[in-house]
């Protein structure tokens, strides 16, 4: 945790905070800090700053607050990403969000399993979770958008034209014999699929939609690798 992510609730007067459970014991156990001590602290969708220890204990812990910094900015990235397996998605999802993908769409593909869409993990308790861990490690406070969408062809002919207008829209395919473009200085839609890549039907799809395949070379990488690998090469 770089950041201790606040909520507006967390606020028990102007300027004071006050902490349990996750963050408490976070704070207590890995942080080892003292009344008086100062953590990086944001508020979610607001600033950052810093936090001053005024009491620790086992049960809770108080802080006054000062949040005159912006966070991070965002990437200016739309990430398309087929349905990775329920064990994946939490570290796809939190690194996502840590890179600053500004909005994620977990889409459906021929080789997701079916039996991934009922996994507890896609709840949205667990999905806001798993971005906040994101947002802490990457000392920012603004949420993605995530949405998701369980029939591709659907989304890919009546949604997806108008999500990608004005963007380069891209999708990683490997074998492609476009390599992934460079140091973009626009917006990037980015479609990555199963491992192994979408079927050549669902590149068809989605080429009628405006996107373009992009390559990275002959290795196949994990779905959490490429996300990073393609994110760092546009940006």
């Amino acid at each position: 945790m770089n950041l201790v992510l606040l909520h507006k609730d967390d606020f028990v007067a102007a300027g004071t905070v006050r902490l349990s459970g996750r963050r408490l014991e976070h704070i207590r156990t890995v942080h080892r800090v003292a009344p008086g001590d100062e953590l990086a602290v944001g508020l979610l969708d607001g600033g950052i700053g810093k936090g001053c220890l005024t009491r620790l204990d086992e049960h809770c812990l108080e802080m006054t607050v000062e949040l005159g910094e912006a966070p991070p900015p965002k990437l200016p990235l739309t990430l398309l990403l087929a349905l990775p397996r329920p064990k994946v998605l939490n570290r796809v999802v939190a690194s996502a969000t840590s890179l600053g993908v500004a909005r994620i769409y977990l889409v459906n593909a021929w080789k997701v399993e079916k039996s991934y869409w009922k996994s507890p993990r896609l709840s949205e308790e667990n999905l806001l979770q798993q971005r906040i861990l994101g947002l802490e490690q990457a000392k920012d406070t603004r949420l993605p958008e995530l949405h998701l969408r369980r029939l591709l062809r659907p989304f890919a002919e009546d949604e997806l034209p108008g999500l990608a207008a004005g963007t380069l829209a891209l999708v990683a395919h490997p074998g492609a014999a476009t390599a992934c473009p460079r140091a973009v200085d626009r917006p990037v839609t980015l479609a990555i699929g199963p491992e192994g890549g979408f079927l050549p039907a669902e590149v068809a799809l989605l080429e009628r939609a405006g996107f373009t395949a992009v390559g990275l070379g002959p290795r196949i990488l994990r779905v959490e690798t490429a996300v990073a690998a393609l994110a760092a090469r546009l940006f």
